[in-house]
């Protein structure tokens, strides 16, 4: 193998057409075996040295799934520009895919292929690759994700300008029999194009599900250095403001002695700050709740995710 170009320029490539890539069957054995060449799903392989990535995967599924399959779910998602992988799954590589009722599915490994209710108009064309729609997409997610990233996926996509809420909500109100609508269609309701990230959405809906008013999200704040601050979600009247901390921005110190000063500013124009990560919005602490309840006035229904 050369050690300047990647053998078949990295791409993808069937079993059987080892030979007209210029390899015996002796010789691709020696390859794989020798770890030149890598099998990434079913009978696919590729050059070692290329990136094992989510669109290496997806290139890979298309040489040997059904022509009838469609891209789906998180990695639909994905290929319209959203990440709706659970924080575990965000280096999995698995494409989905669907196929309707009735179709041949691919059961390889490294492949997740499912059966489902699938009309014309859910599918689209994206670069030559058929995947669900938009709003399929997202109505999907919503009715198979846990419910916290449920909301974030669709929050996203809607961020994203790839869905309007309503349409979502007016699709979902069509389908019938489907798994997991019941959940979809609540959720619907709260779709928020201003969400800046999923740790906003999943405390949103923590303070939903605690039976407490619909907060605004990204609230534009004045503070008292003059300053325009967002906060993730407020109660305007209330003077009420909810921050979620990511690990990713609000862990050095730098970003803790910037949040800090931000906080005080705003405390300092009557605004109240109730600040959590994702240890209290998750399990069975429920001083979050109990700490903006108590703001409100309000008792937080108990826990159930």
């Amino acid at each position: 193998m050369s050690d300047v170009e990647m053998f078949h320029g990295g791409q993808p490539f069937l079993h059987r057409d080892h030979v007209e890539l210029g390899l015996s069957r002796a010789e691709f054995r020696a390859r794989l075996g020798a770890g030149d060449l890598v099998r990434l799903v079913g009978g696919v392989y590729a050059d070692a040295r290329a990136d094992d990535s989510r669109e290496l995967r997806v290139q890979a599924t298309r040489l040997v799934v059904p022509e009838h399959a469609v891209v789906c779910d998180e990695t639909a998602a994905w290929l319209w520009g959203v990440d709706a992988h659970r924080p575990g799954d965000r280096h999995r590589f698995t494409p989905r895919w669907v196929v309707p009722h009735g179709r041949g599915r691919t059961r390889l490994t490294g492949v997740d292929c499912r059966q489902a209710l699938l009309d014309d108009d859910d599918v689209t064309d994206l670069g030559g690759l058929r995947l669900t729609t938009p709003v399929r997409t997202t109505s999907d997610l919503l009715r198979t994700q846990w419910r916290p990233y449920a909301l974030s996926s669709a929050d996203a996509m809607a961020a994203a300008g790839l869905v309007r809420p309503m349409d979502v909500r007016q699709y979902l109100a069509g389908l019938k029999g489907y798994r997991g609508i019941r959940q979809a269609r609540v959720l619907a309701r709260h779709i928020e194009p201003r969400s800046a990230s999923p740790g906003e959405s999943w405390t949103r809906l923590r303070l939903l599900d605690a039976g407490f008013p619909q907060p605004t999200a990204q609230l534009e704040v004045v503070d008292a250095s003059g300053v325009t601050r967002f906060l993730d979600l407020a109660y305007r009247r209330r003077r009420i403001g909810v921050e979620f901390d990511g690990r990713e921005f609000h862990t050095a110190e730098a970003d803790l002695d910037h949040d800090a000063d931000r906080r005080e500013l705003i405390r300092a124009v009557g605004y109240r700050v109730v600040v959590t990560r994702r240890e209290e919005v998750f399990g069975s602490d429920t001083s979050f709740e109990d700490e903006v309840g108590a703001l409100l006035g309000m008792t937080p229904i108990a826990r159930w995710w």
